[in-house]
């Protein structure tokens, strides 16, 4: 029987793609990049890129293609047989990686490229890909002894079966818990839209009544607008326990010793590549300077906005107090009188722009943006195969009618899908003499999916977050670089590679941008100009509360990963209340375990990193003011970011491209002042 991961040259055949097939085709393909790289090293003498970079980057790129769609769809159409068959290949894939980062013959090579008469006539891509290349051997152990060496390749293989078994805890967690609630009258204060979820899970898992999950658009509407507060109470303590010792599902897939064992290899992988601490080899690849410049940085946004946070809770406990004779406040509480407030306040809620942002509109808005911005044009492809029939597919084209890239839009949550929202690479951009490679890209969500006959209607949240996703996807498929090894957001350094997501997001509080997109369902209606100052005047409702929320997480991940002894253990639980009790204004409950479900920085891509998000929105707000400047729909202004970010990818250092697209490095002001901290930081 052919197997689809050997065959693959165009889209993957997501239908095709069976668990049986995938342990089979990996073993295959490592098999087969063995032997080239050895034919490689053995058939040459003088190396250079044709003879040697180039046909590893073919090597690579034909592994990628087949993994890519198995790590998908694990993620989104999640099952045990196809878990256990990504399972099985996990630590192959990293013993594969260890044993090319560390291979004497290939490190030797790329030495004698860079030191070669070729490489000052290579292009700028290419140097970054050889100097890339010599960093990552050193990063892999090379100039570790045999047994240093032998000890890394067992810690990444183990590391990537311990941040893959975190990742399935939280979903399962996330899976098993269901809230059945039979009694109508419990519902009071939740939107039609959420109650009509909650009757279509019941509908589709054969239970009466309605039923309410950990899937954030079933979560999150009761959090903010259940009047039962038992209720509140009941989906807080599940959500926030996932995975831990406490809880309605206490002991079950509990993260607790996975965190010990990640934090503590991550460390002793850091030590013996020469490192203090993890917290320094996370930064050997990103834009930040030292450990010190980190968290100097975040410490500043702290003290710049802790004060304004206070007042914030201060006002908060204040109206909850005089006007719902809330004398105490819980955790559960928190988002249901903010939301309360920012109603009495602003006269605006999430639910209050829902009808007009209804999904077909939202998607084809966020396109005409992108078309008015950079000259492209995109269109839906049918009769592709996908992994679910949500899925949809779509091309971009630019104003010459060339092919730029591709994607896959999933939008919905359902069981089975990893919660969250995130771009991934399927295929990347690269070039050979005969054809080019377009890049294609999976574009995922979990909004609140079609209820009865009517559309998808989004909250504004959900808006700004398919924008931020989109401008990822935009980094990935708009370069113009010619090898998979820094085209797209490869090679960007990861406290880089949020600004062209967050720079996206500013659209979504325009007036010019959502009249393109924002029509009432129904009337067709755009929002009205009333509606709409009171959305711009609520923007930056409560903004310190969550600057420093986030500062919290950011500020606990890096001085978990910096401050780590091998000796105490990494007190996890214990440092994220010092952290709190410095940084954060709201202290949650003794049983919440946060952590435990904190999949970006324990099977995700932010460990010693989460502090990017902030670092890189300092370089969003200053590239957006550059618009603000020169009007938001400036084609001129458009193309010059599209030539200086989004096309460069990862072949130039990202604050020399910063510059190349302001004219001057990045201040913090535009941040401060499109947080509405400017004042208050003064």
């Amino acid at each position: 029987m052919s197997n689809p991961l050997l065959e693959l040259r165009g889209l993957p055949p997501f239908s095709e793609i069976r668990p049986e097939h995938v342990e089979p085709a990996i073993d295959e393909l490592l098999t087969q990049s063995r032997t080239q790289v050895k034919q490689l090293i053995e058939q040459n003498t003088h190396y250079t890129w044709d003879r040697l970079v180039d046909p590893l980057e073919a090597m690579d790129d034909r592994i990628s293609r087949a993994w890519s769609p198995v790590s998908h769809m694990n993620s989104v159409v999640n099952t045990e047989e196809l878990r256990a068959a990504y399972t099985a290949c996990l630590p192959k894939l990293s013993e594969y990686s260890t044993e090319m980062g560390q291979h004497e013959g290939l490190y030797h090579a790329f030495k004698q490229i860079a030191d070669g008469p070729d490489y000052p006539d290579y292009d700028t891509a290419q140097k970054k890909i050889i100097d890339n290349a010599l960093r990552d051997f050193r990063l892999s152990g090379i100039e570790l002894d045999q047994a240093a060496r032998d000890r890394y390749k067992e810690i990444m293989q183990e590391l990537s079966q311990l941040t893959s078994r975190f990742s399935d805890n939280v979903l399962d967690a996330t899976n098993a818990w269901h809230k059945q609630v039979s009694d109508e009258s419990r519902l009071g204060g939740l939107p039609d839209t959420a109650v009509s979820l909650a009757r279509q899970t019941a509908e589709q898992r054969g239970l009466a009544g309605f039923v309410f999950t950990l899937e954030f658009p079933s979560y999150y509407p009761v959090m903010t607008y259940a009047n039962d507060r038992e209720l509140r109470e009941e989906m807080y303590t599940a959500y926030v326990t996932r995975a831990s010792d406490q809880g309605p599902d206490t002991g079950h897939w509990d993260n607790a010793a996975l965190m010990e064992q990640i934090i503590g290899l991550r460390h002793e992988a850091a030590r013996l590549l020469g490192f203090d601490n993890y917290a320094e080899r996370s930064l050997s690849t990103k834009m930040a300077e030292s450990t010190d410049q980190v968290m100097d940085f975040l410490n500043d946004l702290a003290d710049r906005s802790k004060a304004a946070a206070e007042q914030e809770l201060e006002e908060l406990r204040a109206y909850a107090r005089e006007h719902h004779g809330m004398d105490e406040m819980l955790a559960w509480d928190v988002a249901f009188y903010s939301e309360k407030l920012r109603q009495d306040k602003y006269a605006i809620s999430q639910e209050e722009l829902k009808p007009y942002f209804p999904e077909p509109r939202v998607v084809q808005g966020l396109f005409s943006i992108v078309e008015r911005l950079y000259g492209l044009s995109i269109d839906s492809v049918s009769g592709v195969d996908t992994w679910h029939p949500d899925v949809r597919f779509y091309r971009i084209h630019d104003a010459e009618g060339r092919l730029r890239g591709e994607f896959y839009l999933d939008l919905f949550a359902r069981p089975h899908k990893r919660g969250g929202a995130w771009m991934d690479e399927c295929i990347s951009r690269r070039r050979s003499p005969d054809w080019l490679q377009t890049p294609v890209a999976y574009l995922t969500c979990n909004f609140t999916p079609p209820i009865g006959d009517d559309p998808a209607l989004f909250t504004h949240d959900e808006v700004i977050t398919l924008f931020h996703e989109f401008g990822h996807g935009l980094h990935h498929m708009l370069t113009q670089i010619d090898y998979a090894g820094v085209s797209g957001i490869s090679g960007v350094a990861w406290d880089a590679v949020e600004l062209p997501s967050q720079f996206m997001e500013n659209w979504c509080w325009e007036r010019e941008a959502l009249d393109l997109f924002a029509r009432h369902y129904q009337s067709e209606a755009t929002i009205p100009d009333t509606l709409f100052q009171r959305m711009r005047k609520a923007r930056n409702f409560q903004s310190a509360m969550q600057m420093v929320r986030q500062l919290e997480f950011a500020i606990f991940d890096f001085r978990l990963h910096r401050e780590y002894d091998p000796a105490t253990g990494a007190r996890i639980h214990d440092l994220l209340g010092e952290v709190r009790r410095h940084v954060a204004v709201i202290q949650p409950p003794a049983f919440n375990r946060f952590e435990n479900g904190f999949t970006h920085i324990f099977s995700g891509g932010y460990a010693a990193g989460y502090y990017s998000y902030k670092w890189a929105e300092v370089l969003s707000a200053d590239a957006f003011s550059a618009f603000e400047e020169t009007g938001i729909f400036n084609r001129d202004t458009g193309k010059k970011f599209l030539s200086s970010i989004l096309e460069q990818g990862g072949s130039r250092e990202p604050l020399e491209l910063f510059v190349e697209f302001r004219g001057r490095e990045p201040t913090i002001d535009a941040l401060l002042r499109h947080s509405g901290l400017a004042e208050a930081s003064a």
